[in-house]
């Protein structure tokens, strides 16, 4: 294993902060298209 320091609670924090903060965007982000995708499906089967 790397050899931290004196600082390894704060990057090893800083790592899962930011490791938890991409997962929560990329889910955000999936949620948001498929509610676009079922919004645009919607409005194309009400114009027919």
């Amino acid at each position: 294993m790397v050899d931290l320091g004196k600082h390894a609670t704060e990057v090893l924090l800083a790592y899962g902060v930011s490791i938890v903060m991409i997962i929560a965007l990329v889910g955000w982000s999936l949620a948001q298209a498929k509610r676009a995708k079922d919004q645009l499906a919607r409005q194309e089967n009400t114009h027919k």
